[in-house]
């Protein structure tokens, strides 16, 4: 039997061998699935400043070179698309799924027609989700310890881990998934690890299914968006010596911050030796943030899911068809693209398309999609083998998420209705838990995204402030600046918990852009925490006075106007994320606003960032953990002037963070993070043993 495990070097090969640390059982599996050379993982580089890889997968049916995205072939075929098609596109591996087969057409025809590769024609690698998504996803499923019960078509199927690998079997699949269960990812706990320890014996049930097959065999990290869980899947499955692995449970009602520390986390913990695969994400910036983090394999839908819906990825952003703006519009698509709709056409005929529902609009967008996620592939690849990926990931996760730079988003000129559901940049969106928030449109964003806002906001930025609590005993003066009001629910979480209690408050909230406020003051049955005079009074005065509370509102640029107002004692820190508002959260910002405060002073805000974290060191802050907030294990609480009571980041933290991929921000230049490593590690708060 070969073993041979690479070690992260260019050149090093990986075929089938039991680890030394497995128990005899597991070694008597791969005794029985044998050595094949079918499978074979090579590590060909590493990207420098970055955890991206290039690597070639090889199969029976061709040899893949990665990171790779894979088309999504649900039902045996990628929608809209010909088989010339997708040799055209040059795609490796497509993605088939074992329930959806299994239901239609049935095993019985692949085990009488000779597998799926010869019954849909497709001569190159196949890779098959073994049905744990649509345990998730599709209504009525009944779970047990056997299996899950699904209705379909008027019948029953129950799919354990024995019949979905028996299937994979029989269709052919080069690469096949253990059963997994998948949750919302912003399940409890306990729901979390219960999904997750019935994934690892479903595993293990799967393992021995799967002997003497020729293909791989995937295990799938579970554990939702928890630390230890993450940690403790990885232990288990890695325990066992799958041929490669997969990170689920992502892409399922988590923020995309979360998604990245997630997937940073999970790849981190993997072998070196396997390739990894990211399941069902995403976007093209997700793509490239995933292959940034150490991830080979992708798949998603939405490159056709999206064609349909007559939205396209393009050089000039993503761009809504179905828009007015392109009625008229004589361009091409995108004039970088020398796919069909992009040379043989208009924008303005693609609209025609995409507005009468004509089949083609659907065709000729989901190949260009396609081709567009293929050749970024194709393009990360070349750069790793160029090292010369940190700088192209640095240029592109600008450009890859933003929408139609030619055309901006905005209010369409139409009649509004009576109570507007969009103003300016923003819109209203509904939770799948059921309340109602605020989205940036033109980057995607949600203010409050997962957790009920009014909640949230008296969780994290008023109950768990030292000072607030001590001004509400003393009835000492307070100063608070809101930053970024939004829909002014972390203000009013203020205003409600302090009104009547004799605290003289002075409150100033810092905003550039009202749209989020005049648009939840026009749906109050949506926002019920502005049914109160001040928040009225502040959009329409910009001030708000009544008893001992003084509530101002500053408009602009916070980073221009706040030298000019009075010394907080605390601050809410709320901007959009770094990818949105990235000067608020840089290192120079930071530094001003520590040199500007003479006073002690809480800075209170919802991220756990690392990068974030980091600048607030090097700024002078010490740095403490705050709340739990939703699936998020932390927030963050940063102190000038001030420690007790909180709980500062420890050594611990330190060497959490040695292990991240993002140490700094996107503002600091590479040439300082070796001084400001020395700095933050110097930090007077690692340094005293009692804390």
């Amino acid at each position: 039997m070969d073993v041979c495990h690479a070690q992260g070097l260019a050149g090093s090969v990986v075929r089938h061998s039991p680890r030394a640390r497995l128990a005899p059982l597991v070694d008597l599996w791969w005794w029985w699935r044998g050595c094949s050379e079918a499978v074979k993982f090579e590590l060909h580089s590493t990207a420098a400043g970055s955890r991206a890889r290039a690597a070639t997968l090889t199969t029976d049916h061709g040899t893949i070179a990665t990171p790779v995205f894979m088309p999504v072939g649900t039902r045996a075929t990628v929608r809209t698309q010909t088989l010339a098609q997708l040799q055209q596109l040059d795609a490796p591996i497509l993605l088939a799924n074992t329930y959806h087969l299994l239901v239609r057409p049935g095993i019985e025809v692949f085990q009488q027609l000779g597998g799926l590769h010869r019954w849909m024609g497709w001569n190159r690698a196949i890779l098959t989700d073994s049905g744990g998504f649509q345990i998730f996803s599709l209504p009525g499923c009944v779970m047990r310890e056997d299996g899950a019960e699904l209705r379909t078509h008027g019948r029953t199927i129950t799919l354990t881990p024995e019949r979905s690998i028996e299937m994979q079997r029989t269709i052919g699949s080069d690469v096949m998934m253990v059963l997994d269960q998948c949750i919302d990812a912003t399940s409890s706990h306990a729901d979390a690890r219960a999904a997750m320890e019935l994934t690892h014996r479903w595993a293990r049930r799967s393992l021995v299914a799967s002997r003497n097959a020729t293909g791989a065999l995937f295990g799938i990290v579970q554990g939702a968006c928890f630390d230890d869980l993450r940690r403790e899947s990885v232990d288990v499955l890695t325990s066992l010596g799958f041929d490669g692995f997969a990170i689920g449970g992502l892409a399922v009602g988590e923020s995309r911050a979360e998604r990245e520390d997630m997937t940073e986390l999970v790849a981190a913990l993997l072998p070196e030796d396997r390739p990894r695969y990211l399941m069902g994400v995403g976007t093209p910036i997700d793509l490239l943030e995933g292959v940034h983090r150490g991830v080979d394999m992708f798949d998603c839908v939405l490159p056709t899911a999206l064609a349909q819906q007559g939205v396209a990825f393009t050089s000039h952003g993503r761009i809504d068809l179905r828009r007015g703006v392109h009625k008229l519009a004589t361009r091409p698509l995108d004039r970088a693209c020398d796919c069909e709709a992009c040379t043989l056409y208009t924008r303005s005929y693609l609209h025609h398309l995409v507005k009468c529902k004509e089949p083609l609009g659907w065709q000729l967008l989901a190949f260009h999609n396609l081709r567009f996620y293929t050749r970024l592939m194709a393009e990360i690849r070349a750069q790793l083998r160029a090292g010369t990926f940190a700088a192209f990931h640095a240029e592109q996760r600008q450009t890859l998420g933003l929408a139609d730079r030619d055309n901006p988003p905005g209010p369409q000129p139409r009649a509004r209705p009576s109570r507007p559901t969009q103003r300016g940049d923003f819109a209203l969106h509904t939770s799948t838990h059921g309340f109602t928030s605020i989205r940036h449109v033109p980057s995607g964003e949600v203010m409050h995204s997962v957790n009920e806002p009014d909640l949230e906001a008296e969780r994290v930025y008023v109950a768990q402030s030292s000072l607030i609590a001590r001004a509400r005993a003393s009835q000492e003066p307070l100063v608070v600046w809101d930053v970024g009001l939004g829909a002014a629910h972390n203000a009013m979480a203020l205003v409600r918990a302090l009104e009547g209690a004799g605290v003289p408050l002075t409150l100033t909230s810092f905003e550039r852009d009202l749209d989020p406020l005049h648009l939840a003051l026009a749906n109050l049955a949506q926002f019920r925490h502005l049914r109160h005079e001040a928040p009225h009074r502040l959009a329409h005065a910009g001030t708000f006075s009544r008893g001992a509370i003084t509530w101002t509102l500053c408009q602009g640029d916070f980073l221009e106007r706040f030298a000019a107002q009075p010394q907080p004692d605390v601050i809410f820190y709320d901007p959009f994320s770094t990818k949105v508002d990235a000067p608020m959260w840089s290192l120079e910002t930071f530094r001003r606003l520590f040199a500007f405060l003479d006073r002690p002073v809480e800075l209170i805000t919802y991220t756990a960032s690392t990068a974030v974290r980091s600048s607030m060191l090097a700024a002078g802050f010490h740095v403490a953990r705050g709340v739990a907030s939703g699936p998020k294990e932390e927030t963050t609480i940063a102190l000038a002037r001030l420690v007790a009571p909180h709980a500062l980041l420890g050594r611990e933290w330190l060497d959490r963070r040695a292990r991240s991929t993002a140490k700094f921000g996107a503002d600091i230049a590479p040439e300082h993070h070796d001084a400001l490593e020395r700095a933050i590690r110097g930090h007077v708060q690692f340094a005293d043993p009692a804390r």
